[in-house]
Parts: structure tokens; sequence; C-alpha cells
């Protein structure tokens, strides 16, 4: 398959990708210290990279972007290497439920947070504190 974009555009473009320190995780934290509850952010000792983990609750908390972990409602499946894609995805879905039932048998708490779900209530807090 020949890529639309040169290749330096390209690595422009994937630099920009992050897995750590995403806008939604980022405001996700603060509104956590917010409200008094201390965690640890992406520590690597966890199985699956947890984002958030919460030790006194024994939680761990994923925050999932709509598009690499396959948001029903969300995803939109690129038109190019379908294939690709498709497979990728699938093995995330995949490899999320793994480290769902890990946790599940070690006795902790797994949540997972969509993308889109942080961003509507950025949304509505926006609206609030502009209407003041």
């Amino acid at each position: 398959m020949v890529d639309t974009v040169s290749k330096k555009r390209r690595s422009e473009i994937m630099s920009a990708v992050r897995s750590k320190e995403t806008k939604i995780e980022v405001y996700f934290r603060k509104e956590l210290w917010a409200m008094g509850v201390r965690y640890r952010k992406n520590p690597k000792k966890y199985f699956g990279k947890p984002d958030v983990v919460l030790n006194k609750y024994k939680a761990v908390i994923f925050i999932d972007s709509c598009f690499w972990h396959g948001c029903k409602k969300h995803l939109r499946m690129p038109s190019t290497n379908k294939k690709y894609w498709k497979n990728k995805i699938e093995k995330n879905i995949k490899r999320d439920e793994e480290v769902n039932q890990y946790y599940k048998k070690t006795g902790w708490k797994v949540l997972r947070i969509w993308e889109h779900e942080i961003e509507k209530i950025q949304k509505k807090l926006c609206k609030k504190s502009r209407s003041f």
C-alpha cells in the first residue's frame, strides 16, 4: 500500500501519537487529585500498564481511546489497509479482556473509561464555567 503523505509528514503525525500523558488522562487525573484521591500514574510494575493505580482501593483504571480499543459507538475504521487495522484492534480488545481477567482473579477492581465519556464530562464542565 502506498502512503498518501511524505515520509517526513508521516513521521510528524506518528510522533504526535502518545500512549501516556494524553489530554484525557491528564484531565482525568487532575479531577481525581482535586477530589482528594491519591494514585500512581502509569506504573511499570503492573500487568497491562494501567493509566492509574489506586493501591488503597486495589483498583486499576484504564482510559481507553475510542480508536485503539474498538469503541462500538465511535470507531471509524480506516478505509485503507482494512485487514491490518481490523486485526490490530481485535488484538487490542482481546488483550484488554485478558488484563481484566487477570485483575479480577487477583482480587483487584478494574475500571475502563472510554475517551468519549471523559470528553463529554469536559464539555459539560466547560459550558457550566462559561455560564457564570
